[in-house]
């Protein structure tokens, strides 16, 4: 029988890392850390306000209006006090309709390269809905938000992109909802996830066509020693390298 921990040890580790290189007077480090956890809990540790001195936890429970009928917020604040901040905004808007529910997610890529590879990523999703009707559709806005929030303070930027997901009710209906939310809940991760895997992928192709370069280059060069050479007049003569 295996007994669960009572901590995120993730979050534990990074936490205790953070306050061990600042007690020892290290420079600190620029932190982005998304944790998914049971029950669709998702942990993110990041930077206030882009300040890498400070640290900011934040929690996404879906059950969370629950826990506040029987005294959360007054519990968070007798543990916190001036500690507790405004949640985060602009993670993700979900909108409603008679005949379809609509789910927009925000998020931020690192890099250039990462840019490129979700593009990838969400185009394969896409015309993944040919081979599957019954998929959810998929768009995706770079730099601008979608419609659906035009008229929110939503994040512009280079590195700023938008994931839609246009969910019909044969994905919200009770046989499918739970499965759908899971789903829903953990896509960010999921994406960023198979960004890295790709990453490290070609990383390993490029390292392995490099040595087979060489190796190339390496016989080449054992081959042109010890040649034999002529001279204009016929004579000849052994060349060594």
């Amino acid at each position: 029988m295996i007994l669960l921990e009572i901590h995120n040890r993730i979050l534990e580790e990074t936490l205790a890392n953070k306050i061990k290189n600042a007690l020892s007077g290290h420079k600190p480090e620029s932190t982005d850390v998304v944790i998914a956890d049971f029950d669709g809990v998702l942990f993110h540790i990041s930077n206030l306000s882009g300040d890498k001195s400070k640290i900011r936890i934040s929690i996404l429970l879906k059950f969370y209006k629950q826990l506040q009928e029987h005294g959360a917020d007054e519990l968070l604040i007798r543990e916190y006090g001036s500690y507790l901040i405004a949640p985060e905004n602009g993670k993700q808007y979900v909108e409603a309709k008679s005949d379809r529910v609509t789910v927009v997610f925000s998020t931020i890529f690192k890099d250039e390269d990462d840019m490129v590879i979700g593009k990838l990523f969400l185009q394969e999703l896409k015309e993944g809905r040919r081979a599957s009707h019954t998929a959810p559709q998929v768009l995706f806005n770079h730099r601008e938000p979608p419609l659906e929030l035009q008229d929110s303070e939503a994040a512009v930027g280079d590195c700023i992109g938008y994931i839609t997901f246009v969910l019909f009710p044969r994905h919200t209906n009770r046989e499918a909802r739970d499965n759908t939310i899971d789903l829903i809940h953990m896509f960010r991760n999921y994406l960023h996830y198979h960004i890295k895997c790709s990453k490290v992928y070609i990383h390993s192709r490029m390292r392995t066509k490099t040595t087979d370069f060489l190796k190339i280059l390496n016989r080449a060069r054992s081959q042109s020693k010890n040649t034999e050479k002529k001279t204009i007049t016929g004579r000849t003569f052994i060349r060594k390298e």
